[in-house]
């Protein structure tokens, strides 16, 4: 694909990016409030600032869009 796309109509303050986290990679305050919670999903903002973490990944996406914030998936 050689065509060009101008992301100059794309807010970077406004996108937050969405992505899985186990929860063994947490702090211990955390985990202790999640028994039985193998992982959740993260809401960071462009510098990689955690700004929320929910249990489902659909509630990630609403969150986000609540908030006027454009949610993409990140890996």
């Amino acid at each position: 694909m050689d065509t060009k796309f101008d992301f100059g109509g794309i807010d970077a303050e406004s996108t937050v990016y969405i992505r899985q986290v186990e929860t063994r990679t947490l702090p211990r305050e955390i985990r202790d409030q999640l028994e039985g919670i193998d992982s959740m999903y993260a809401v960071h903002d462009a510098d990689g600032e955690r700004l929320a973490l929910v249990r489902d990944r659909s509630l990630a996406f609403v969150l986000a869009r609540q908030n006027e914030l454009t949610p993409v998936s990140a890996h």
